[in-house]
C-alpha cells in the first residue's frame, strides 16, 4: 500500500502515479458523459425516437451507473480497486464500439446499460485510490486536482463531440475515449503497491438487481407519461412497482449483516447532509446539462461543436478554481463553499431566463453560464471532500461509491423528469420552466448545506 503522505509534505512519484491513474480512468466516464449531450439531436435525426429516446440515450447509462455503482464500491473493496479499473476500462471500451455500431436506437440503449456497469466501476476505484493513499489538507488538494483535471473531459467532451459530429457521425463521438483508456491501462500496470482489499466486504447481487428494478421502474414511469399519461397502467403500475421494489432494498440494507448500502455510514453528519445536497445539486446539474445542450441545437439553431462551446466557460471555471476551492476548503472547511456554490449556481440558472427568441449567446446566455460555473468550482471539491472526510478511510470504497451513486440517481431522475418539467416539449416556454426548476433544486442544495454540514474541528496541536 502507497504511504500516506506527512500534511505539507512532496508527493512521492508512487502517489503522483496514482493521481495520474485516478484522473485517467475517470476521465472516461466524464468524457462519454459530457459527449453524448452534444450528439443527442444528430442521434435522434439518425435513429428517430425524439425527445424518448434522447432520455433513454442519456438514462440507460445513469440506469446501470447509478444502480450498480454501490455494488461496484463493494467489489472494489473486496477484489481491489487496480483490478476492478482494468475490468471496468476494458468492459468501457467494448461498450463504447458497439454503442458507436448501433443500427437501431434499442441496441444503441442496451449498450449503454453495458456502459453504464463499467462506468460504475471507475470512478468509485478511482477516488478510493485517492482516498487511501492521501491525508489531511494534502487529500483536499488531491481531490481538487482530480476534480480540475478529470472536468479536462468536460472541455474535451463537448469540443471533441461537438466536431465528430459536425464533420463525420455521432458514432465516432463514443470511439473518442478509446485514447484515454489505453493510457490507464497502461498507467495502471506500473503501480509497485499491492491492491488494497477488504477481508470481509462482500457482493450483494441480489440488492443490485432491487435498486436496479426499482429505479428503473420510476424512470420508465417518468419517461413514458408524457407519451402515455398518467392515466395508464403501464405508467403508474411501473411507477409503484418501481417504488415499492425500491422501498424494499433500502428496508433489506437494514437488515442484512454486509449491506450493499450501509445505513450506517449516514450516522456521520456531514455524511448524511452531504449526501442530500449532492442529491439536489447533481439532479439539477444533470438537468441543465442535457436541457442547454439539446435547446441549443433544436431551437437555437447551433451546431453541436457551437453547443459544446457554448458551456465551455463553465467547465474553465472549475479547472481554474477547483483545485484552489479543494485547498481553502481543506482549511477552514467546507460549509461556506457548499452553500455558496448552490446558490451561486442558482442565481446562474435564473440569469438563463434571459434566453429569448431570437437568440443571443453573448448577451442571454453567457451571464448565466459563467456565473453557474464560479458557483460549480466553490461546489465540487468541497462537497466530495466533506462527505468522503466524514467516515473512514477503510471504508472509501463504498463511501465514494455511495456518493457518486447518489449524484448519477439524481442526474437520472431529473432527466427521466424532464418531460413533466417542460410540459412534453423542449421549446422556449419548456426552457424556461427547466431553468427555474434546476435554480429551485440549488437553491435547496444551498440551504441544505448551510444547515445540515459542519467544518471539521481542526487537528490538535502539541
Amino acid at each position: 500500500m502507497v504511504s500516506r503522505t506527512v500534511t505539507g509534505a512532496a508527493r512521492s512519484p508512487q502517489q503522483r502515479l496514482i493521481l495520474a491513474i485516478a484522473i485517467t480512468a475517470s476521465f472516461v466516464a466524464f468524457l462519454d458523459m459530457s459527449v453524448v449531450t452534444v450528439a443527442l439531436p444528430a442521434i435522434v435525426d439518425q435513429l428517430g425516437g425524439g425527445l424518448t429516446t434522447q432520455q433513454w440515450t442519456v438514462d440507460a447509462y445513469l440506469l446501470t451507473l447509478g444502480s450498480l455503482i454501490l455494488v461496484a464500491g463493494s467489489v472494489s473493496d473486496a477484489f481491489g480497486r487496480q483490478r476492478v479499473l482494468r475490468i471496468g476500462l476494458i468492459l468501457f471500451g467494448i461498450a463504447s464500439v458497439a454503442i458507436a455500431a448501433a443500427p437501431t436506437a434499442g441496441v444503441l440503449i442496451v449498450a449503454r446499460l453495458v456502459q453504464g456497469v463499467a462506468g460504475a466501476m471507475l470512478v468509485p476505484s478511482s477516488l478510493a485510490l485517492i482516498m487511501s493513499s492521501f491525508d489531511g489538507a494534502e487529500r483536499g488538494r488531491a481531490i481538487g486536482t482530480w476534480t480540475a483535471a478529470t472536468s479536462g473531459a468536460m472541455i474535451a467532451g463537448p469540443l471533441l463531440g461537438g466536431l465528430a459530429v459536425d464533420l463525420a457521425s455521432w458514432r465516432l463521438a463514443f470511439l473518442i475515449n478509446v485514447v484515454p483508456i489505453g493510457a490507464a491501462l497502461l498507467l495502471l500496470a506500473r503501480v509497485e503497491a499491492r491492491d488494497v482489499r477488504r477481508d470481509d466486504a462482500r457482493v450483494d447481487l441480489v440488492s443490485a438487481a432491487l435498486c436496479a428494478l426499482g429505479l428503473g421502474g420510476a424512470v420508465f414511469a417518468l419517461i413514458e407519461q408524457p407519451n402515455l399519461g398518467w392515466s395508464s397502467p403501464t405508467v403508474w403500475g411501473s411507477g409503484l412497482a418501481g417504488a415499492a421494489v425500491f422501498a424494499w432494498f433500502v428496508w433489506r440494507q437494514a437488515r442484512i449483516a454486509q449491506p450493499m448500502l450501509p445505513l450506517t455510514l449516514f450516522a456521520a453528519r456531514n455524511f448524511a447532509w452531504g449526501n442530500l445536497a449532492t442529491l439536489l445539486v447533481y439532479g439539477a446539474l444533470g438537468l441543465n446539462g442535457f436541457v442547454v445542450s439539446v435547446y441549443l441545437q433544436e431551437r437555437a439553431g447551433l451546431s453541436a461543436t457551437a453547443a459544446g462551446l457554448a458551456t465551455m466557460p463553465i467547465t474553465l471555471a472549475l479547472v481554474v478554481l477547483s483545485s484552489r476551492a479543494g485547498a481553502v476548503a481543506g482549511r477552514v472547511g467546507p460549509r461556506w463553499f457548499m452553500t455558496f456554490g448552490p446558490l451561486a449556481m442558482a442565481g446562474g440558472a435564473l440569469l438563463m431566463l434571459r434566453v429569448t427568441e431570437p437568440f443571443s449567446y453573448w448577451t442571454q446566455l453567457l451571464p448565466g453560464v459563467l456565473l453557474f460555473g464560479v458557483g460549480l468550482a466553490a461546489t465540487v471539491s468541497p462537497l466530495t471532500a466533506a462527505v468522503l472526510g466524514a467516515i473512514d478511510s477503510s471504508r472509501s470504497g463504498i463511501g465514494s461509491a455511495v456518493n457518486n451513486a447518489i449524484a448519477r440517481v439524481a442526474s437520472l431522475v431529473a432527466v427521466a423528469a424532464l418531460g413533466a418539467v417542460v410540459g412534453g416539449e423542449l421549446d422556449l416556454a419548456g426552457f424556461h420552466r427547466a431553468a427555474v426548476f434546476v435554480a429551485v433544486l440549488l437553491a435547496l442544495g444551498g440551504v441544505v448545506s448551510w444547515l445540515g454540514v459542519r467544518n471539521p474541528a481542526p487537528p490538535a496541536t502539541t
